[in-house]
């Protein structure tokens, strides 16, 4: 599931050095600043369990928790999206440390709080959050597409508007159909992805 358990213990070895001796973190992607402000936030449960999805509640507390935490430090929630083992959200700010410190306490909170709840003191609930930052314009409306389709592609609905914990209802209530169907055959999500990391990564 995770690229470092499949490495031997040499390979270890060789990629830890290799981000000690270019500054980067141990186990962690970098976190990369980009001029205009705009990221894909994606973060998962660890080893993609539905920790999230528990119930019903759960996803609903979590999603406002969320969006409460993004807005501290965002000055635009573009789309979101929450699933049982995972969340995506598109935002602007101009404070990304400052918004994933808020984000790692977040995830510290609910862990703790779902362990209580599951009586499982001490489980890992968390994987990590990574961002990602917006590249183009044409980058920016496939993340969106991408966010908004998301509980369509893992099979939890048939159609955007009917997953209640997104912005896809609200985003199609304001941009009205029409223009959301337009954005979906500009930017469709077929190749979400390619070619945008640059070739060392």
């Amino acid at each position: 599931m995770y690229l470092w358990r499949k490495l031997t213990e040499q390979q270890r070895s060789e990629l830890l050095e290799f981000r000690r001796f270019n500054g980067r973190p141990w186990h962690s992607p970098p976190h990369r600043v980009c001029q205009n402000g705009r990221y894909l936030l994606t973060a998962a449960c660890y080893e993609h369990r539905h920790f999230i999805g528990e119930t019903p509640k759960r996803l609903a507390d979590f999603s406002s928790r969320l969006l409460k935490t993004l807005e501290t430090d965002s000055e635009e929630i573009y789309a979101w999206c929450v699933l049982s083992n995972h969340y995506h959200a598109l935002i602007l700010t101009r404070k990304l440390p400052m918004l994933l410190r808020e984000i790692g306490r977040l995830h510290g909170r609910t862990a703790f709080d779902w362990n209580g709840e599951d009586n499982e003191r001490g489980r890992k609930v968390w994987f990590n959050c990574a961002e990602t930052g917006m590249k183009s314009d044409r980058h920016f409306w496939g993340s969106l597409n991408y966010v908004h389709h998301n509980p369509v592609h893992h099979g939890y609905v048939q159609q955007w508007q009917d997953w209640p914990f997104s912005s896809a209802a609200e985003f199609l209530e304001q941009s009205g159909r029409e223009r959301a169907a337009q954005l979906w055959k500009a930017y469709p999500i077929r190749d979400y992805g390619k070619n945008w990391d640059p070739p060392e990564l």
